[in-house]
C-alpha cells in the first residue's frame, strides 16, 4: 500500500501552491484544486509516515458531507474529479476555526479536569463529567494557525475587537455552525453514532459566506457509539468512539504532545496499517457504506491525469 505523502504539480494557469498540515491546495485562478494527502497531524504536527487510503477516506467522507448540508450554508465544492481531490471555489477564509462542542470531552475535558471552568468566553458549570453532554452545544472558537505553530484558543469578544470578523459576519458563523452541528448529529443518530464536538472554517466569495475545507471527518470530528454511551458514562468508563483521538493517545502514552524536545514515537508499519484499518472503520460507520479501496500503484499520475481532464 503505497502513501501520498507529498505533491508538486504545476497545472496550466496555476498561480500558487498551499502545503498544509494534511492538504496541498493549488490556486489556478478563481478556483481551487485541494488534494487530500495520506499526511497525518497531531498536536498540530505532520507525523513523519502517511496513512495509506486515509485521503481518499477524509476527501469521500467530506464530499458527502458537503452536499448533504448544501441546503444550510453554500459550500466552496464544485467537484471530485480524483478520490482525493476536491475542486471549489476560492473564498478569503475568516482567521478562525468554530469549533463547536455537545459534550464534555478531549482537550477541554482536560482543562476541565485542572479546574478551567471558562472556554473562549463559554462559562461551564461546576460539577460536570468526562463525557457529559451539555445543556445546548457550545461554540470555542480557535485561532487558525500557520504550519507548524498551534492554534490558540479565543472568544468571540476577541474575535470582534480584534476585528478578526465584523459583529455581523460572526453572528453568521455562529448561526451557520450550531445548524451544521445539529445536520450533522441527526445523520449521526441514523448510523448510531453520536457526533460529540467538530469544527467548521468559512470565508467569503462576492460577498457570500461559503463553507470551506472539510466537514464532520474523523480529522475534524469525533464521534461516539450511541449503543452504550449511557452505561459507560454512568460508570465512568471510556467511551467507544470514532475519531482520531485514538492517534493521539497512542502518541501521549510514548511521551509525545508536540511540545519542544519530544520526539514522535517510531511508527511501525505494523503500527501504520492499524491506524489505516480504524479509519477505514471510521469511514464505514460514519457514511454507512463500503469502502472501495482505489489503486495506489502511482497515485501522483492518476492524480494530475484526473485534474487535468476535469480542467
Amino acid at each position: 500500500m503505497n502513501a501520498l505523502t507529498a505533491t508538486n504539480f504545476n497545472f496550466k494557469g496555476q498561480t500558487d501552491v498551499y502545503h498544509g498540515k494534511v492538504r496541498d491546495v493549488y490556486s489556478i485562478g478563481d478556483t481551487l484544486v485541494m488534494v487530500a494527502t495520506d499526511r497525518i497531524s497531531a498536536f498540530d504536527v505532520v507525523l513523519p509516515k502517511g496513512i495509506p487510503y486515509k485521503g481518499q477516506m477524509l476527501n469521500q467522507i467530506a464530499a458527502k458531507f458537503l452536499d448533504a448540508t448544501a441546503d444550510i450554508v453554500p459550500n466552496w465544492k464544485l467537484a471530485t474529479p480524483d478520490p482525493m481531490v476536491t475542486v471549489g471555489r476560492r473564498c478569503q477564509g475568516f482567521p478562525v476555526e468554530m469549533i463547536v462542542r455537545g459534550y464534555l470531552c478531549g482537550s477541554a475535558w482536560r482543562a476541565y479536569k485542572n479546574g478551567v471552568r471558562e472556554i473562549c468566553g463559554v462559562k461551564i458549570p461546576d460539577g460536570m463529567r468526562e463525557n457529559q453532554a451539555f445543556e445546548t452545544p457550545i461554540i470555542t472558537p480557535t485561532t487558525k494557525a500557520e504550519l507548524g505553530q498551534h492554534d490558540e484558543d479565543i472568544s468571540k469578544e476577541e474575535i470582534i475587537a480584534q476585528g478578526l470578523v465584523s459583529a455581523e459576519d460572526y453572528a453568521m458563523l455562529e448561526q451557520y455552525t450550531l445548524a451544521l452541528f445539529k445536520r450533522g448529529s441527526e445523520i449521526a443518530a441514523k448510523r448510531g453514532l453520536i457526533l460529540v464536538d467538530t469544527k467548521y472554517e468559512f470565508g467569503k466569495c462576492d460577498g457570500q459566506i461559503y463553507l470551506m475545507d472539510e466537514i464532520h471527518t474523523p480529522d475534524s470530528s469525533r464521534y461516539f457509539y450511541a449503543d452504550g454511551y449511557e452505561e459507560r458514562f454512568e460508570k465512568g468508563e471510556a467511551q467507544k468512539q470514532l475519531s482520531k483521538e485514538f492517534v493521539r493517545e497512542w502518541l501521549m502514552e510514548n511521551g509525545f504532545q508536540g511540545k519542544e524536545g519530544q520526539q514522535v514515537p517510531e511508527m511501525t508499519d505494523e503500527i501504520v496499517a492499524g491506524i489505516t484499518n480504524r479509519y477505514m472503520e471510521l469511514y464505514e460507520n460514519i457514511t454507512g457504506e463500503k469502502f472501495e479501496k482505489t489503486d495506489t500503484s502511482n497515485l501522483l499520475e492518476r492524480i494530475e491525469k484526473n485534474i487535468e481532464a476535469y480542467l
